[in-house]
């Protein structure tokens, strides 16, 4: 895709340090103090579960400004059945230019892709103000719950999209997220130290502490 100096290609090999310093510099104190999205990617692109082919990077002008890839992980149905879906993220924009449309362009361009290569369906963690643009809605209207959530709390963060019409009918039961999201707090650590030192905060809004 190109959209005049717009360009959503594949991540190479050699975007892969790039990418990871402008994630670190998207999330950095979002949703907590510093940010582990960073190592997460790091470590996902060698998980067996990576869709190498859902791996895009965004630039502008030659410069790089954004990112989104895709995880593949079931729904453990209520009759016994895993149904294979899709996970994403993370998917960011770099920090100057958020709030401008290049997050709503990439994401859907890469909806597309992930249709076109045959996947049924999208589950994820979100915000419904930006992803409902983009045809997501709470993934309990399909009778899909989120793993280790009591029955009866906030389930508005857990989004779905299908990328097939019908995919989710009949289906009901329980996402799993992929392990490999799951990193611990001194892997980050140590990680982290391979970039320039940044001072963490604790901020209002940041869901971790």
């Amino acid at each position: 895709m190109a959209d005049n100096d717009l360009i959503i290609r594949l991540e190479t090999k050699e975007d892969e340090r790039a990418v990871e310093n402008l994630i670190r510099e998207s999330f950095w104190n979002v949703y907590r103090p510093g940010c582990s999205e960073h190592y997460v990617i790091h470590m996902l692109r060698n998980d067996p579960a990576f869709v190498k082919e859902l791996d895009f990077v965004m630039e502008k002008e030659g410069r790089l400004i954004g990112q989104n890839m895709f995880m593949k992980t079931v729904i453990e149905g209520d009759d016994g059945k895993e149904v294979p879906v899709l996970t994403m993220g993370p998917i960011c924009i770099t920090p100057e230019l958020k709030r401008k449309g290049y997050g709503k362009k990439l994401l859907d361009y890469s909806l597309e892709k992930a249709a076109e290569l045959g996947f049924g369906a999208v589950l994820f963690e979100g915000n419904i103000g930006f992803y409902g643009n983009s045809g997501f809605t709470y993934a309990r209207k399909f009778g899909i719950r989120y793993h280790d959530l009591p029955e009866g709390e906030d389930d508005s963060f857990f989004l779905c999209r299908e990328l097939i019409p019908g995919y989710l009918d009949g289906v009901t039961g329980v996402y799993q997220t992929p392990m490999g999201y799951y990193v611990s707090d001194s892997d980050v650590e140590e990680f982290d130290k391979n970039f320039p030192p940044k001072v963490k905060q604790k901020l209002p809004g940041q869901l971790f502490g």
